[in-house]
Order: structure tokens, then C-alpha cells, then sequence
């Protein structure tokens, strides 16, 4: 019997030896260590401070979107405007390789490119629906690809504000001459139809905008609506609070990358930041549209803050203003007359289905 046992445990053990050697499955802990995952830490400087509402939260949702989608494989530090270059410097840190990502909007660039603000408002030009269409589904994209290829910059559509406020005034404006001579922050296009009616524009970040305001530096200021303006407390700096953006209808904003640094990536991670940068740009619009109205009945009853239209001969005036102003950029750049081109014969045939259902709805409802 002792003898049976014997052949039967020798049995056994050279049975369990064969399988450990002839399938390697069945080795404890043996998961193909030998290839190691390459990673990739990448930068992204914005234009916004630190998590600020809205704007600033968008590029850390997409940092933790591609390092979720990536296992940790791709990994994003945010950095705001100011920790490693100013705002208005995102576009050449991306561009030179300073950071591999950037997020600001394309309207800041326009010394350089000057149909870059197209891509981010016309004014009384489309919405943030229009716009994400015209980008997306009508050829825009392409367009702003090829404007900023020249750059090593790839631009993504990174979010859009809806329509935006038409800002903070210190003294009410009754009439087109209540913007002769006025400073106010206003940035793109609309700051320079603000400046073909009589006004001055200013070009400051949003970091520098209370101060600016609450000291006199400016008479007025755009920002964003009132979820952002609430956060600066812009309500303390100026008394008037004045709508409807003329000036931004529906602002895009954007990621940049760093054409090497994404061409770097092996093809699934560069599908996941074209997938999250797609996420956040309609992620940032839900929360827009969320939290505006209760920041607006916070400034209302909290804040007892006076909301305005502006009148109507002001609005006209702007929006012949802005027909000249169009017509000018048109004539001198011909990128820029290209771009508009395919923006304008987009925003031609929206309009005319919006104005049969979403514009119709909203009368009807």
C-alpha cells in the first residue's frame, strides 16, 4: 500500500511540473513583466486661474478624463495662468514646447493669426450649437488646423461659455454716446467694434479685470456671465450689469497641443485626447447653462444688482459696426477672408433653420 502511494504522489508531482512548464498561464504572477508601459507626463498651462468656475475646472476634468481612459499611461498636470507662463503667453509656450498642452481662447492670438478669432466669436454671429456644428460637421476645424499648423500647434474645440453677458458698467448707458471715450475690457472682434463706435478697448486677463474695475483703471468690463462674474465679485466694482452679448454669442474656447509632442503619443492615446477634449467641450456648455441662472438670482436678490438691456439705437449701432469691422478684416487678410467665408455661408443656412424651430420654440414656449 505505502508502495502505491508512493507512485501516486511521483505521478502527481510530475503531472503539476508539466503543466507549470508547458503553459505558462498557470505560473503564479507571470504576466509578461518583461515589456514595460511607456507613460507620458504632459503640461498644460491655461489662460485662467487655478480652478477657477467654468473656465478654469474644464482643462482639470480633461486631465482626469485621459488619465482615467489611459490607466495612468497618459498623465496631465494643469497649471494656471501665471504658475509657469502669463495667460496671454499660452500659445507660444505650447508652440515652442514649453508645455505640451494649453487651454485658452483663440481670440487672444490675433496679433499673430488674424483670423484666429473667428474660432472663437463673431459678433451677432452663431452660437455655441452653431458654432460646435460649423467646427465639427461643416469644415471649421480643418480651417483652424491649417491656420495654426504653421505654428506646431493642433487645435480642439475646449468648451464654449453659451451667450455670453454684455457686461459691468460704473455708469449707465443710455445712448450710443455713453461709450464715446470709455475703457472697456473687451477682447476680439467685439473689442474692435467697441472701438469703431467710439470706445476703447482693453485687453487684460481675467485675473487682473476686479482690480482694473474696482480702481478706476477701466470704466467697464465684459467677462463671461454671471456664473464667472459672480466668482470675481464683480457686483463690488461696478453697478450696471448690462445683457445681451452682442459681442460673444457663444464662445469657444481651446485646447492647444504640441503637434510633436501628440504625434509623440502611440494612436490610442492620441484618440483618447481627441475623445476627452470632445467631452469637456460639451461638458463645459451643460455647466454654463446650470449654474448661470442661479448666479443670476444670487446677484439679483443677494447683491440687489440691476440687470439691463442695453438700448436699441446702441445695438444697432454695434451691429453696423460690426458689418464694417467684418468687411475690413476681410479686405486685408486673405486667410481671414477664406475662413469667414465658410463660417458666414454655415451661419447663413442655420440661421435660417434655427429661426423655424429653436427660435420659433422659444417664442412659442
Amino acid at each position: 500500500m505505502t508502495k502505491i502511494i508512493l507512485l501516486l504522489i511521483t505521478a502527481l508531482s510530475m503531472s503539476l511540473s508539466g503543466c507549470s512548464k508547458d503553459n505558462p498561464q498557470s505560473q503564479v504572477g507571470d504576466t509578461n513583466t518583461s515589456e514595460e508601459v511607456k507613460t507620458f507626463a504632459w503640461k498644460m498651462v491655461t489662460a485662467w486661474p487655478k480652478n477657477f468656475p467654468g473656465l478654469g475646472r474644464g482643462p482639470e476634468t480633461f486631465a482626469r478624463y485621459v488619465e482615467q481612459m489611459s490607466g495612468g499611461r497618459l498623465t496631465v498636470k494643469v497649471y494656471g495662468a501665471g504658475e509657469i507662463v502669463p495667460g496671454f503667453e499660452v500659445f507660444d509656450a505650447v508652440s515652442q514646447g514649453t508645455a505640451q498642452m494649453g487651454h485658452a481662447g483663440a481670440y487672444y492670438w490675433k496679433g499673430k493669426i488674424p483670423a484666429a478669432p473667428i474660432f472663437s466669436a463673431i459678433p451677432f454671429g452663431m452660437n455655441a450649437t452653431e458654432m460646435n456644428a460649423w467646427l465639427h460637421y461643416g469644415g471649421g476645424m480643418d480651417l483652424w488646423r491649417e491656420i495654426y499648423q504653421p505654428f506646431g500647434v493642433i487645435p480642439f474645440a475646449g468648451g464654449n461659455s453659451g451667450v455670453q453677458m454684455a457686461g459691468w458698467f460704473k455708469q449707465e448707458v443710455t445712448s450710443l454716446e455713453d461709450f464715446k471715450g470709455l475703457n472697456m475690457r473687451i477682447p476680439g472682434l467685439g473689442g474692435e467694434v467697441f472701438r469703431q463706435v467710439g470706445g476703447v478697448p482693453v485687453t487684460l486677463t481675467g485675473g487682473e479685470i476686479f482690480t482694473s474695475l474696482q480702481t478706476g483703471a477701466i470704466d467697464a468690463t465684459e467677462w463671461v456671465g454671471p456664473y464667472n462674474d459672480l466668482a470675481f465679485g464683480l457686483h463690488d466694482a461696478a453697478n450696471y450689469y448690462y445683457h445681451s452679448g452682442w459681442h460673444e454669442p457663444g464662445t469657444v474656447l481651446e485646447f492647444i497641443v504640441n503637434e510633436e509632442a501628440y504625434k509623440a503619443l502611440p494612436a490610442d492615446l492620441q484618440a483618447i485626447v481627441d475623445i476627452a477634449t470632445r467631452a469637456v467641450n460639451q461638458d463645459m456648455l451643460d455647466e454654463y447653462t446650470a449654474r448661470n441662472n442661479n448666479a443670476m438670482q444670487q446677484l439679483i436678490t443677494e447683491h440687489q444688482v440691476d440687470v439691463l438691456p442695453l438700448p436699441d439705437d446702441v445695438l444697432e449701432a454695434l451691429k453696423q459696426a460690426t458689418a464694417t469691422v467684418l468687411a475690413e478684416k476681410v479686405a486685408d487678410d486673405a486667410d481671414f477672408a477664406r475662413i469667414y467665408a465658410s463660417y458666414k455661408n454655415f451661419y447663413d443656412g442655420v440661421k435660417q433653420y434655427h429661426a423655424l424651430s429653436e427660435q420659433a420654440y422659444y417664442e412659442n414656449r
